[in-house]
């Protein structure tokens, strides 16, 4: 069987538009974050060193849109409490990200 690579230079290319999500430093980091379990926004924020708020929040609708994310209304009352977890493709994506901090490692 041969091994059929992608043409990412196409724009039509499935492998192409999955890197164009994962450019954005902040996906990985918040990837990286929520593997450690569910969290709040406040939570992420604290652990996101440099992101705004406004850029948090961008990023986890980007995520959620794309099936990475997903965001759990835990008390519907003011003050609400909501928090963010990987649904299973977003939990998929722990095994290259770690081949990635492998390699970077040696």
């Amino acid at each position: 069987m041969a091994l059929v690579i992608p043409d990412v230079l196409e724009e039509g290319c499935a492998t192409r538009q999955a890197l164009e999500r994962f450019a954005s430093k902040w996906r990985v980091l918040v990837i990286y974050a929520l593997l450690a379990g569910p969290q709040r926004h406040a939570e992420l924020r604290r652990r996101l060193a440099g992101i705004t708020q406004k850029v948090l929040t961008e990023t986890l609708r980007g995520m959620e849109q794309d099936g990475l994310v997903e965001r759990r209304v835990l008390r519907e009352t003011a003050p609400q409490h909501v928090e963010y977890a990987l649904t299973e493709m977003g939990k998929s994506l722990e095994a290259p990200l770690t081949a990635i901090c492998d390699w970077a490692a040696r």
